[in-house]
């Protein structure tokens, strides 16, 4: 009676431990059998990464060109959106929180060479990564108050983002700044309008573009925070510096 009572536990814990371990392989190749029959289903899709959501039962993929899917763990059943959660200071949205993290993420691999910049006067702040169109109506508004910016202590990178893509007038007026000998002086003569002298030279303008695309530019102006959220539009300095915590 002993012997049986003894046997019957050790038994279950065995069979309970080959369970977990069966689950822990399977969970390892979870993502790469989500990854591959997406790729299958939907043709084109590239699939950047997956991974386990804050929801249960849901994985979070993710595309080379920044979007973001929702799937069931068997990849049979997708959910397109953003993912919020409640929470007790209100609705968080989950997936712009991941998108400011890949935001951030691209911005610091892509570094500070070959942006056009307009340093804060003082003590810098604050620094916005502005992705601009330069025949942009509202970029040309947001420009205007770049000297008020600055004097609020806040650095404006510009990175090019011409909305009618390479090889258009405004992509080539944005290469004629950049390679211009003054480029703050061309870039605020072009926006107030001015003819610039076209000019040619090596150029990051396409591979800034392309970052834009990456990392969620759908319009111009796009305004990306230091922590990697993005402020799409313009809005008026002094409500920015509002927003930074400056005023």
């Amino acid at each position: 009676m002993f012997v049986t009572k003894s046997i019957k536990p050790l038994g279950v814990a065995a069979g309970l431990a080959a369970s977990l371990f069966a689950a822990a392989a399977t969970a390892g190749e979870v993502e790469d059998y989500i990854a591959g029959r997406l790729a299958e289903a939907v043709p084109g899709l590239k699939v950047a990464s997956v991974r386990e959501s804050e929801a249960e039962g849901l994985y979070e993929v993710r595309s080379n060109n920044g979007e973001t899917i929702y799937t069931t763990e068997d990849g049979q059943y997708l959910l397109t959106g953003d993912l919020l959660k409640v929470t007790a200071s209100g609705i968080a949205n989950v997936t712009e929180q991941g998108r400011a993290g890949q935001r951030l993420a691209a911005i610091e691999e892509y570094g500070s060479e070959g942006l056009i910049t307009f340093p804060a006067s003082g003590d810098e702040k604050a620094v916005i990564n502005v992705f601009t169109d330069i025949d942009c109506p509202y970029c040309r508004k947001l420009h205007n108050e770049v000297p008020r910016l600055n004097d609020y202590g806040i650095t404006v990178n510009y990175y090019a983002f011409p909305r009618s893509g390479p090889g258009t007038p405004s992509f080539k007026k944005y290469i004629s700044v950049w390679c211009a000998e003054d480029q703050q002086a061309a870039m605020t003569a072009a926006k107030s309008g001015k003819p610039v002298e076209s000019t040619s030279c090596d150029n990051p303008v396409l591979e800034q573009y392309r970052l834009g695309g990456r990392v969620g530019v759908t319009g111009t102006p796009a305004i990306v925070l230091e922590d990697g959220n993005m402020v799409r539009g313009y809005v008026p300095a002094d409500n920015l510096a509002k927003g930074l915590g400056l005023l």
